[in-house]
């Protein structure tokens, strides 16, 4: 019975200095020791009570300490200690709390927490025998003094999570056990608490906010399994200030994990308390900040009562499962009450909720009467609230306004929702909706016009249509869309002053651009609208800019179509096709990112035309010439340009100009090659035009990205015809190059040797050292140790290096290396094997093993056809001179320190007639040989 002896009546204090977490090992452990030495000792536990009791220790840690060594005896212990000791423990804990009461500054809050966890455990061990009174005790003692009080609340948490936590697994004794326990505090004393709750809540709303939420977390956590009642009478969820707390406790509540049964009756029962608080009356109320609340609790107890449903359906449990769709639907005025609240927060809130009911309609056989109904409100109250406001700042967008875009995106998804519901109602109350709205389009608000535009361009989504096939199929929508979208083009809408009208225009023409294939007699007008003062030419940079990108596709689509209009069309564009010189000091009608579409729009047009190929030729080269010439003025100007500012704005022009020349080629594609349309020489000459800015001396980067740029396009476009412009450009391209610039040079020349294999081999032959020793250099540069940029960028290269030599490998271009110096190709292989094994980078790793398998192989390949031709060579020369062959082997292989038995087997073979013997000995005369 040694763990019986007697513990001295002071702790050992060298043993208590280990508590602390700075403390040396060898005090930590005599601290961890002594832990378990008091834990085994029968009374080892008093000395720890009698240290709390009287405050003896100011130390955190050992105050903990003193905590844990009575957690230990009260979880474990309990039953064999006596009764006078279960009463040491009692009056030890509310000696600790009374004392509480007194502190000036509160102890720390894991101490408090640690000290509510053992208060917790006494009370589940004794509050059905020897502490009944538990709760009113401590009431008593701590009546509403704020520390006491945190005490208090903080146990009750604790309670709440040895007792009700369904997260945690209990024994089959520790469920009965906790279920009589709540069963006794229902009878005994839960009255008693829920006014100890609303006496705090009452005394601390405005003084102690901390207590306040603390208080609302405990109602929170009880409210699921007391009488709900009693919170409804004592109404403090009505008190104005704990409003929006009470409904931030209460939507945690609701979203706990629960039996789906139980969860209905629980949201019902807090709809009663709600109900009866005034919650409901939103037509009175005017506090949008708890509306807002509000809004996110019934969100929360729809979302909860349809996942309910959706679990109880999928149990077959009818008549449970009906009785929560009726539960749902009962919510449904609440919800279409604050979906249409004109606050979008209150509104956005509720997006939730709605959008799972509609899922649950989606789900049956066929809607009733009410449910339609249902289904149609929400339909106007979307659409009421995708309008904008009069205060949207359509030309300055802030933070307001790319909340409403965020919201409108919300409500987009209820529209598709909808649409899966019911699409023939919603196509139905669109078409309504936007006939009244463009009958009057001149004296509606833009709002209204804009909202009408927008429903019907929503409709391309929400209805399920292939590829965009609006137009074809189910006769009802196909004539219904049609009879809209002409609507919207003959009534003169697109002449509404407001810009967010015009884009809105723009965007369902080109959004249903199927349509004028059905209809293409309306192509002119919408032609000149995207031409005039409606489009291209619009007040507006923002209208301007869309309508420009806008355009390119819808000419995209329909080309076939534009024949008719082709040069009429360029004519009219023709002065947004200018570049824009950085000296004209006058703002350009579009930006060079809209001149891109621009650009674009113009080659579509010629590649596609109807016209012979002399025709496009000429066409491309009027629209590339002024390019050219600008191009050739501008780079004659910039190495003179002194001013750094200057020379920045000529580069960003040159740049432009090649991008734009790029852009033009994206309209050809394999039915319309470049050449077929008679413009290769067009863009050759743009080529020779391009290339002498990569030996500029000044804003090297800027005009090499370009070039590289243009010449990747050129290699899809022109095919062959572009090689003898490479090896020049590359030699300017490899002089004086940053990291950045190798980087992006080396996709180009992968290019080049993926297209045309064999046929440059030579031109990389020559390039290759050259352009390894560049890598090689620009990696061995010095860099400072934390430089990230510099770091990233040396990685980016060594992976694009690793990139090029895999093309290479993988295109059979064995030649390319192996022309190379014996120790050039050695150290090209040395830095793939580094980068297989020692680069911590799993990207380059990956492409490395890729490298030497590939090189295995293709090597492996060469070494079977040499053997191949040496076996052939000597079968000939056998043949031709046999007994003199077999004596000079006889004489030769010897020398090479071959066996005799060897030489004897290899001359047999050989003197055999059939050549395939031969060809299989010879690789196990060179295994054996080992030549």
């Amino acid at each position: 019975m040694a763990c019986e002896s007697a513990l001295p009546a002071i702790m050992d204090e060298q043993a208590l200095m280990g508590l602390n977490p700075n403390a040396d090992a060898c005090y930590r452990q005599r601290a961890l020791a002594y832990f378990e030495q008091l834990k085994e000792s029968l009374d080892g536990w008093e000395v720890c009570a009698e240290a709390l009791a009287k405050g003896v220790y100011s130390d955190d840690h050992v105050k903990f300490f003193c905590f844990q060594v009575l957690e230990h005896q009260i979880k474990f212990r309990h039953g064999s200690r006596t009764a006078a000791q279960q009463q040491l423990i009692r009056e030890t804990l509310m000696k600790w709390l009374q004392a509480q009461l007194m502190n000036v500054h509160p102890e720390k809050p894991f101490i408090r927490n640690k000290a509510a966890q053992v208060l917790a455990l006494t009370f589940v061990m004794e509050y059905l025998t020897l502490w009944p009174k538990f709760f009113f005790d401590i009431l008593n003692l701590v009546g509403l003094n704020p520390n006491g009080v945190d005490i208090y609340l903080r146990t009750l948490m604790a309670i709440d999570a040895e007792v009700v936590d369904r997260d945690i697994l209990h024994s089959p004794e520790e469920t009965r056990r906790n279920t009589l326990i709540k069963d006794s505090m229902r009878e005994q004393c839960i009255p008693a608490l829920v006014e100890s709750w609303y006496q705090i809540l009452q005394t601390y709303q405005h003084t102690h906010s901390e207590l306040t939420c603390q208080c609302l977390e405990v109602v929170g956590a009880y409210v699921s399994w007391i009488d709900l009642n009693l919170i409804a009478n004592d109404s403090h969820m009505s008190m104005e200030e704990l409003r929006e707390e009470a409904c931030d406790c209460l939507f945690e509540i609701v979203n706990k994990g629960m039996d789906p049964v139980d969860k209905t009756k629980l949201v019902e029962s807090l709809c009663q308390v709600l109900q009866s608080a005034g919650f409901f009356n939103i037509e009175q109320e005017e506090d949008v900040d708890f509306l807002a609340k509000f809004s996110r609790l019934v969100n929360g107890m729809g979302q909860s009562l349809v996942l309910s449903w959706t679990k109880l359906s999928k149990m077959g449990d009818v008549k449970v499962s009906a009785d929560t769709l009726r539960a749902v639907e009962a919510k449904v005025p609440l919800m279409l009450q604050l979906l249409i609240h004109e606050d979008d927060d209150i509104s956005a809130n509720i997006v939730g909720f709605c959008y799972d009911y509609l899922h649950v309609l989606k789900q049956l056989p066929a809607l009733n009467e009410q449910q339609k109904s249902n289904v149609e409100a929400i339909m106007l109250a979307v659409m009421n609230k995708l309008k904008y406001d009069d205060e949207y700042n359509f030309e300055n967008e802030g933070e307001d306004e790319a909340m409403f875009v965020e919201y409108r995106k919300q409500l987009k998804m209820l529209l598709d929702r909808l649409a899966q519901v019911s699409p023939e109602l919603l196509l139905e109350a669109v078409h309504r909706v936007f006939n009244a709205t463009m009958q009057n389009w001149q004296t509606v608000q833009f709002m209204e016009v804009e909202v009408a535009i927008r429903l019907l361009y929503m409709l391309g989504e929400a209805l399920p249509a292939s590829h965009g096939a609006h137009f074809s199929g189910d006769t009802t929508k196909t004539s219904t869309l049609q009879a809209m979208m002409r609507t919207l083009i003959s009534c003169g809408v697109s002449e509404y002053q407001h810009s967010s009208v015009t884009l809105e225009f723009f965007e369902t023409v080109v959004r249903y651009d199927k349509f004028f294939l059905v209809e293409p007699q309306h192509i002119p007008s919408v032609l000149m609208a995207f031409l005039d003062h409606r489009g291209l030419r619009h007040s507006s940079p923002k209208v301007r800019s869309r309508v420009a990108y806008l355009f390119s596709r819808f000419i995209k689509t329909l080309h076939k179509h534009m024949n008719a209009f082709i040069e009429d069309i360029l004519s009219r564009i023709q002065d947004l096709l200018e570049l824009a010189p950085p000296e004209n000091g006058f703002p350009a009608l579009l930006s060079s990112d809209d001149q891109l579409f621009m650009f674009e729009t113009a080659g579509v047009l010629i590649v596609n035309g109807e016209s012979p190929a002399e025709r496009k030729q000429a066409l491309m080269r009027s629209l590339l010439t002024p390019l050219m010439e600008a191009f050739r003025m501008l780079l004659a100007k910039l190495p003179q340009e002194a001013d750094e500012e200057r020379q920045t704005a000529l580069a960003d022009c040159l740049s432009h100009a090649v991008g734009f020349a790029s852009r033009t080629s994206k309209a050809f594609s394999n039915k319309q090659t470049v050449k077929q349309c008679g413009c290769s020489e067009v863009y050759l000459d743009c080529l020779q035009t391009f290339l002498p800015a990569l030996s500029c001396p000044v804003q090297r980067g800027p005009l090499r990205s370009a070039v590289r740029s243009f010449l990747h396009r050129m290699i899809i476009c022109l095919e062959e015809e572009v090689l003898p412009f490479i090896p020049a450009a590359s030699q300017h391209m490899l002089k004086d190059c940053e990291p950045k610039d190798l980087q992006e040079f080396i996709p180009l020349i992968s290019q080049i040797t993926a297209k045309f294999k064999n046929q440059v081999s030579p031109f990389l032959q020559e390039i290759f050292m050259p352009l390894v020793i560049a890598i090689f250099e620009t990696l061995s540069r010095p860099a400072e140790e934390n430089d990230q940029t510099a770091a990233l960028e040396k990685q980016m290269l060594r992976r694009s290096y690793f990139s090029f030599i895999q093309t290479i490998a993988s295109s059979g271009m064995n030649e390319v290396m192996a022309s190379q110096e014996a120790e050039n190709i050695e150290r090209v292989l040395f830095t793939i094997i580094q980068g297989a094994v020692d680069f911590p980078d799993p990207i380059a790793q990956k492409t490395c093993f890729i490298i030497l398998s590939r090189l295995v192989e293709l090597w492996d390949a060469q070494t079977v056809l040499t053997l191949s031709e040496c076996t052939l060579t000597l079968h000939m020369i056998h043949l031709k001179r046999g007994p003199e062959c077999i004596q000079f082997l006889q004489e030769y292989l010897p020398s090479l320190q071959v066996s005799p038995e060897i030489t004897q087997e290899l001359c047999q073979v050989l003197q055999q007639p059939d050549v395939k013997v031969l060809k299989n000995y010879m690789k196990v005369f060179f295994q054996q040989a080992k030549l």
